[in-house]
Parts: C-alpha cells; sequence; structure tokens
C-alpha cells in the first residue's frame, strides 16, 4: 500500500470542526502514463489500452498537489462565504454539504467570515489504489490543526479524492474525521491498496447495498448487519425522543444516495474486510400543532424555499465511512467508524 507523508506542521489548540514517504519509491509516471500504456504485440505492432490498464490513481507528487489545491480553495471560500471559490475541488456529499453551508453563511453573514482561520493539513498519509479506466480516486489521511495532538481529542481528517478525466481537477468527494485508532490498516498488492469492487460477494455486505441496509435499519430498527452505536441504535433512539415533542411531530425520510461521486468507494483492510464510504440522504418533517410553526433558524432560513405555515421539511446529506468484515458474517457486520452531516436545503409549507 502506497503511504506517503507530507512534514508535520506546528499544531494549534482544539477547535471542534463546523461543517512518509513509503518504505519503497513511488512509481512516478509520466503524463501520457496515467491514460494509456503501451504493449509490444507478438507482430511488433503497438496496441494502446487506455480503459484497460491496471494504473495506480496519482503519483506523490500529484496527490501533494491536490491536497495543497483542495486546502488553499476551501480557505478562501470559508474567508469570504463564497461557495464559487472551492467549487471546482469539492463534489459528491461533501460537495453538497459544503456548497450549501456555504450558501447559508454567505448570507446570516453577507461580510465574510470574521474569524476565519486558515485549515492546515499536515502529515499527509496517502492511501493509493490502482485500478482501470475512471473514475480514479486515491485517499488522504491527514492531520489538520482543528485539534490537538495527544490523547482522545487527537483526529484526523480522513479525505476520499476524485477524479473522472484526465483533463478534471481532483476533488474531494468524502471527509469524515476519525481517532488515528479508527483508521485501519489496509491490505496491498505490489506496494498498492486493493479497491474493493461495488459488487463483491467476499464482504458482510456489498458496497453497493451498504447504503439500502442502512436506510432500512434507520427506518424500522430491525437487526441486521450494522452494528450498535453512535450512528445507528443511538442515532435512532435520539429521532424517536425528538420525534415526541410536545406540539411538534417529526418525521424521517431516509434514501439511498449512490450515483456519480456519491457511489461507494472501498478500499481492502489487512483483516480481508473493507473500509468503504458511501452517503446517504434524509429529509426531516417537522409539523407544529394548529396555530402554531415550526422555528426556523437563520442559517435554515437561507436556505429556505416555500412559506413555513405549519411545516418545514430539511434536506441533509450524510455521509459515512464504515469497516466492513469479510463474508460469513450475518449480524454485525459493519460499524460505522464515523459520519459528516450537513443541511443542504429546506422547504416551507
Amino acid at each position: 500500500m502506497r503511504r506517503l507523508r507530507l512534514r508535520r506542521a506546528p499544531r494549534r489548540p482544539l477547535e471542534r470542526l463546523s461543517a512518509g514517504l513509503p518504505a519503497r519509491p513511488v512509481r512516478l509516471l509520466a503524463a501520457t502514463a496515467a491514460t494509456t500504456v503501451l504493449t509490444l504485440t507478438a507482430s511488433g505492432c503497438v496496441t494502446v489500452h487506455g480503459e484497460t490498464a491496471l494504473l495506480p490513481a496519482v503519483t506523490k507528487s500529484e496527490a501533494a498537489q491536490a491536497l495543497a489545491d483542495f486546502t488553499t480553495a476551501y480557505n478562501r471560500a470559508d474567508k469570504a462565504y463564497d461557495p464559487a471559490l472551492d467549487a471546482g475541488r469539492v463534489t459528491g456529499p461533501l460537495g453538497e454539504i459544503n456548497q450549501a453551508g456555504l450558501r447559508s453563511r454567505a448570507v446570516t453573514s453577507p461580510g465574510g467570515n470574521q474569524d476565519h482561520r486558515p485549515l492546515e493539513l499536515t502529515d499527509a498519509r496517502f492511501v493509493v489504489p490502482r485500478k482501470a479506466g475512471w473514475p480514479r480516486w486515491f485517499v488522504a489521511d491527514t492531520d489538520s490543526n482543528r485539534d490537538v495532538d495527544e490523547g482522545r481529542a487527537d483526529q484526523r481528517w480522513v479525505l476520499v479524492f476524485v477524479r473522472n478525466g484526465p483533463q478534471q481537477l481532483w476533488e474531494v468527494a468524502h471527509l469524515v474525521v476519525l481517532s488515528p485508532q479508527a483508521v485501519p490498516e489496509f491490505a496491498e498488492e505490489e506496494g498498492y491498496a486493493v479497491p474493493v469492487a461495488a459488487d463483491t460477494d467476499t464482504l458482510a455486505v456489498a458496497p453497493e447495498d451498504l447504503g439500502a441496509e442502512y436506510v432500512a435499519y434507520l427506518q424500522d430498527g430491525k437487526p441486521g448487519p450494522y452494528a450498535a452505536g453512535a450512528h445507528t441504535s443511538l442515532w435512532r433512539e435520539e429521532r424517536q425522543k425528538t420525534a415526541k415533542r410536545p406540539g411538534l411531530a417529526t418525521q424521517y425520510i431516509d434514501r439511498v444516495a449512490d450515483q456519480g461521486d456519491f457511489a461507494p468507494l472501498g478500499l481492502r483492510t489487512k483483516d480481508g474486510g473493507a473500509f468503504v464510504f458511501f452517503a446517504t440522504r434524509y429529509f426531516e418533517r417537522q409539523t407544529a400543532a394548529k396555530g402554531y410553526r415550526p422555528k426556523v433558524g437563520p442559517d435554515v432560513k437561507a436556505l429556505l424555499t416555500g412559506e413555513v405555515r405549519n411545516t418545514v421539511t430539511k434536506e441533509w446529506v450524510s455521509d459515512q465511512v464504515v469497516l466492513v468484515k469479510p463474508a460469513g458474517t450475518d449480524r454485525d457486520g459493519v460499524t460505522v467508524a464515523g459520519r459528516l452531516q450537513g443541511i443542504v436545503g429546506a422547504e416551507g409549507s
């Protein structure tokens, strides 16, 4: 597995999240080799295989540059509260959460972010799989200046970069914040991480089915592959408490989100399981008793369409990373290691 480390920068105090070099040298590829590989045939002719060659997703220098470009764009957008400034560097679930958050804050704080503190992502370890065709992707396991480096407060920002073609930019589709212990050891082949097929039958749950299983559990709570924890059983309990508030009925509707840059992405772990990123979408519908209106805060109001008479429906995107055990594990085969969510829209009625 190709893990590449950047130099660690000085750290800053804790602030809550809102919203080495490898043992063997990296194989450096020429620009043309990123999309084609030349094979000499028996006749002496040269054949070009652009979409079938198994190639590393990225080189060390390209990964480092992608991380730097993302951080620069993120900081510009956060300082100005302008979603256009990092729109080309985010996509998928993180992109939708990020862009909605910036649109909201542009309304509530039109002068920009007076408390802006530049994000720093250091001590980067790049986990690079090989695959044929597009999209290509890799994982950056980084240390941010949003925490401290000691004890339980120490955290890692784990980002998934995606690129859909040779002319496109590297964009971050997934972001989760984990303790260092929650980031697993990855399997490798010839020094590279091993991607997991969406429809594999070697896992307790195939990556393409994780969203549907998660949605089903959140809706009915019936035993299934997901282990109890903060993002499963405890989250359902919190929802049930919210639903019973006097004078305000709350309903939750969960949906699978797995198309395009929302598609699940997974890497094989050394224990034979997998570390998989996937997203879901859910709607939180609040209906007030007759004669009352649900309270709508300024951050939600900034994204609101329609008029709130007695109902407001908030739309959320939830981005998860899970540890999936090998096939043969029927119960508790999937553990949610981390989750990031954000409101992306709201409608009044």
